[in-house]
């Protein structure tokens, strides 16, 4: 496999920022498609950033054309996922089929449903019961199907509810604001064992699977460290900070009265499930199959925290 070959990543958040981290040290050479086609620093200065839109199937062939492997990084808004995922994914899904590269997916854990506290393993039925499971569930059977047809060749990487540096999304309002002493946000209970990933992790397992053949063809989950609970993380929070971390857990209520104004609160009502349970995945797979384990939790919320000073 050459070094020099082109991969190229759809979007430029915190998973594709890590994702092309890992293949520039791997030595390939990497495009990131963005809506706006702006770099910014914390992106690699080896990486052509180039603008696109996702969902232009003629656009995607041009900035693929000649890729080893895409990568499907790039979403939509939470609350905009059942109109405009799909089709974006078809449109970069039929422009991989059309240049002949492979097609790595970033997903989650939604498509299992609520496991009653069993641990997430890769195959296990999809189980649905949320809006957003049955869109993700349909949407990964889409990308396997194709990989059977031998329209691609595929591979999906999921993690649990991931954090780290670049992320805004759990790193916004369950780390970020205990930097100034502010209370950070929670969900559902906050004394049942959830599998935190790392975002950094979720970005080296995408560069596996995207480099490694024997990958193909199958779904995997992000080594990750063992389940701790939220209460257990924010005294991880507190160890690293050397400060007392106040946190307060939204519940289904007022998750309802804030989400009239917060579109995204809005839509994580119905994902209470991962957070009132123990939410465990067994990340065994990945770590025998490629080697290595998931950043421990410590060192992982020191580098999330470092970051959050650098980009205040």
């Amino acid at each position: 496999m050459s070094q020099n070959e082109l991969h190229v990543i759809f979007g430029t958040g915190a998973l594709a920022k890590w994702t092309a981290r890992e293949l520039v040290r791997l030595g390939k050479s990497v495009r990131m498609v963005s809506h706006s086609g702006k770099t910014d620093p914390r992106i690699p200065a080896e990486v052509e950033v180039v603008q696109g839109d996702a969902y232009d199937v003629n656009r995607n062939i041009e900035v693929t054309q000649g890729a080893a492997a895409v990568y499907q990084c790039a979403q939509p808004l939470y609350h905009q996922w059942p109109e405009k995922f799909p089709p974006m994914q078809k449109a970069i899904l039929d422009a991989v089929s059309a240049n002949g590269a492979k097609f790595i997916v970033g997903d989650n854990l939604y498509m299992y449903g609520d496991t009653n506290g069993q641990p997430i393993r890769e195959d296990m039925p999809y189980q649905p019961h949320s809006k957003k499971g049955k869109i993700r569930g349909e949407m990964a059977a889409a990308v396997m199907d194709a990989h059977r047809a031998g329209k691609v060749r595929a591979a999906i990487g999921r993690a649990s509810n991931f954090f780290g540096p670049d992320d805004k999304a759990v790193t916004s309002y369950a780390i970020r604001p205990a930097l100034e002493g502010k209370t950070v946000n929670l969900l559902g209970r906050t004394d049942q064992p959830h599998t935190f990933s790392y975002v950094a992790d979720f970005g080296k397992l995408l560069a596996t699977l995207g480099t490694r053949e024997e990958a193909l063809g199958q779904v995997w989950f992000t080594p990750s460290p063992a389940p701790v609970t939220q209460a257990e993380l924010v005294k991880i929070m507190e160890e690293v900070l050397g400060q007392k971390v106040k946190f307060m857990a939204a519940g289904k209520m007022t998750m309802n009265v804030l989400g009239l104004f917060i579109p995204a609160l809005r839509e994580s009502v119905e994902m209470l499930y991962e957070w009132n349970k123990p939410f465990i995945m067994d990340s065994s797979k990945a770590e025998k199959a490629f080697g290595w384990k998931g950043t421990p939790l410590k060192e992982a919320m020191r580098a999330t925290i470092e970051w959050c000073r650098e980009s205040k």
